[in-house]
């Protein structure tokens, strides 16, 4: 029996809506769901308490699934991707979100549910980082990202300066707003709107990409995966910056600090039923988007 993992935010109705459409399929074959204890007394007020469910804490909803369906935007999977990453367990996005990059299904598609118990799909394994903030050799904390780590100011929008190293040797200084590292993942959300490459997720890379740099020179580089690259804030006017993880983790990041970062040794699976190519979908998703 496969114990399936429904996760959204149950406080929208229309999620929950969905939510309940999806358990409706997966319920016509041998399958066990496992919802967050937390959304009991909303789904029992609204009416879409079943007893099919089994309510368990977060964190043993990700140990004991086998898969995690996801509802919602790409924000909604980076999230998941932290906690199933560590367990290898796999991910199918439906997008309830706007692009949608990293979704496999929208709701019109849910009749594609059933191969999940036949076995007709295949994992597609994205690389992830490993980002260490460390104060002299003291290892402060850490954090996994699929997208991205981003230094900068916060909301205030001024020129900070860092010092990037590639392997311990000199790459650059930069002036700018901030720096982004990103995956190849990542290089289709915000690396890409700082003007960033478009790299295909195949690739093993990572993408470094200065947000308004103060210099004709400072340009979007593209490292191997294998590289250790650090970063320090040099900036003397600001003594604090701040380091975002997939724009949810956020880390002080203080004058002399370094974040140092990697790839790590987890990723994150994700369901695939299609043959779409990676530049076949960027083009369809581009394509929706209003401007």
């Amino acid at each position: 029996m496969l114990k399936i993992a429904l996760i959204t935010n149950f406080n929208i109705t229309e999620k929950a809506n969905a939510a309940m459409q999806v358990a409706a399929h997966l319920l016509r074959e041998d399958c066990e769901i496992l919802i967050a204890a937390f959304n009991r007394e909303k789904l029992t007020r609204i009416h879409k308490h079943r007893e099919e469910f089994r309510y368990l804490p977060m964190e043993m909803v990700y140990a004991e699934a086998d898969i995690i369906i996801v509802m919602g935007g790409d924000g909604s999977i980076l999230e998941a991707a932290r906690r199933a990453s560590q367990r290898g367990t796999p991910i199918l996005g439906i997008n309830m979100g706007r692009l949608g990059y990293m979704a496999e299904l929208e709701m019109s598609e849910l009749s594609m549910l059933s191969r999940l118990f036949t076995g007709d799909y295949h994992v597609e394994k994205r690389s992830m980082l490993r980002v260490e903030l460390y104060s002299g050799n003291e290892l402060k904390s850490f954090s996994y990202a699929l997208n991205e780590a981003v230094i900068s100011n916060g909301s205030v929008a001024r020129i900070i300066d860092l010092e990037m190293r590639e392997n311990g040797h000199p790459v650059a200084t930069y002036r700018a707003d901030g720096l982004i590292i990103a995956t190849p993942t990542g290089s289709t959300a915000y690396s890409m709107s700082a003007g960033g490459s478009i790299v295909d997720p195949s690739v093993p890379c990572v993408c470094v990409t200065p947000i308004c740099p103060h210099s004709f020179g400072a340009r979007p580089l593209i490292f191997s995966d294998r590289s250790v690259l650090e970063v320090r804030n040099v900036c003397v006017r600001e003594k604090m910056l701040y380091l975002t993880v997939d724009g949810k983790i956020n880390f002080e990041f203080y004058r002399n600090q370094t974040v140092r970062i990697t790839k790590s040794d987890v990723e994150t699976g994700l369901i695939r039923f299609k043959q779409n190519t990676f530049y076949k979908k960027l083009c369809q998703k581009m394509k929706e988007t209003h401007f």
